[in-house]
C-alpha cells in the first residue's frame, strides 16, 4: 500500500469577481473579489431558482459583491435568503441583501 495520499487539486477557476455563471439550469453563481488562502479564488454566492430565487451563502460585508448580487437577480424577486455557516467570509452579506430585497 502506497504511502502517497497526494490529492490532486485543480488550481484553475475561470469564474471572474461580478461575474454570473450558470453551473445548471436554475443554478446560478457569483465569485467575490475576496481571494485569500481561506477562500481560494474568492467566496461562491449560489443563485437558486428562476422567477423566485434563494440567494444562498450571500458572502462577506462586501458591497460590491451585493451589488453584483443584485444584478444577477434583476426582474427577479429574491424570497430567501440561505447561510450555510457563519463564517466571515459567507454570511456577513446577508444584512444588506435582505435590507435591499425585503427577503
Amino acid at each position: 500500500m502506497a504511502d502517497n495520499y497526494d490529492v490532486p487539486f485543480n488550481r484553475n477557476f475561470a469564474l471572474k469577481p461580478g461575474m454570473v455563471d450558470e453551473v445548471r439550469p436554475g443554478v446560478r453563481r457569483v465569485l467575490c473579489d475576496n481571494p485569500s488562502p481561506f477562500t481560494f479564488t474568492g467566496t461562491v454566492t449560489y443563485i437558486v431558482g428562476q422567477g423566485k430565487v434563494a440567494i444562498i451563502d450571500p458572502g462577506p460585508d462586501d458591497e460590491a459583491h451585493a451589488v453584483a448580487l443584485l444584478d444577477a437577480v434583476r426582474g427577479e424577486t429574491v424570497t430567501h435568503i440561505l447561510i450555510t455557516h457563519t463564517h466571515l467570509d459567507h454570511s456577513p452579506n446577508a444584512a444588506r441583501i435582505k435590507a435591499w430585497t425585503g427577503a
